[in-house]
């Protein structure tokens, strides 16, 4: 009788110690899905005049850095694109505007880890300024109050290449085209090298993209005098940066 009962016994902590593990595992995996759920919810949320007017150009950069390391590490923010549509509806509040290439292979909003309503973007072959997108600008920074003004070039700039390559867009009926080449080709005289002046030199053509953002930055501070006085009263700030293609990486030279 005795055995019998030390038997059963056994057999019942084994049962319960067996409940114990499928309650813990069960608690795990609830626990873990629960986490999952909550790393997955999307932002719904647009960026408001509130936000907008407490932000200093410093701290926007800084945000805008922030996106950028996630855009390279692959941890891009989720968003309800829908929703946020929605709510765009009733107004919008940027706080930057990026002048951008018109290269397919540089996906802006990506880029910093932004979405709808975030910043305004404009897109020209060479990110270079002409008068409307100076107006552009003036509007989003005096008349929509964005503070940050970004002239963002990047690594193998097709652009560039043919400034420096002296193509002649002309002979082949693109006189816009030619003309377009011909605001980038200050930067490429001023750029010096030791080696061959080529789009093959690609030491010398990253030298030449940064400079050409460079000079854009100071055209747009020559030809907006409002924005030059915003920048000298520190309500924004104009930057020149270089989207590298190869690590997505944006590097801010300032």
């Amino acid at each position: 009788m005795k055995k019998s009962l030390t038997k059963a016994s056994i057999v019942l902590l084994c049962l319960g110690i067996i409940s114990c593990k499928d309650s813990n595992k069960t608690t795990a995996v609830t626990t873990e899905n629960a986490m999952v759920e909550v790393a997955q919810e999307p932002i719904k949320s647009i960026l408001t005049a509130e936000e907008q007017a407490n932000m200093s150009p410093d701290e926007i950069i800084g945000r805008l850095k922030k996106g950028n390391e996630n855009f390279v590490s692959n941890n891009l923010t989720r968003r309800d694109h829908s929703e946020q549509r929605r709510k765009a509806t009733i107004g919008q509040y940027p706080k930057a505007i990026v002048l951008s290439c018109v290269d397919s292979r540089v996906p802006v909003e990506d880029v910093f880890d932004l979405g709808i309503g975030d910043i305004f973007v404009a897109r020209v072959a060479g990110n270079i300024e002409n008068k409307d997108i100076v107006g552009s600008m003036e509007f989003a920074t005096a008349v929509a109050g964005s503070k940050v003004v970004i002239v963002m070039g990047h690594t193998a700039c097709g652009a560039v290449k043919h400034a420096i390559d002296n193509t002649d867009a002309a002979s082949m009926k693109m006189n816009a085209l030619a003309d377009l080449l011909d605001e980038i080709k200050p930067s490429v005289k001023a750029t010096e090298t030791n080696g061959e002046v080529s789009s093959k030199n690609v030491a010398y053509t990253n030298a030449v993209i940064h400079n050409n953002a460079k000079q854009t930055v100071e055209d747009i501070r020559s030809r907006s005098p409002k924005m030059a006085e915003l920048e000298a009263d520190g309500q924004i700030k104009i930057v020149p940066a270089v989207y590298d293609m190869e690590t997505g990486k944006v590097d801010f030279l300032r």
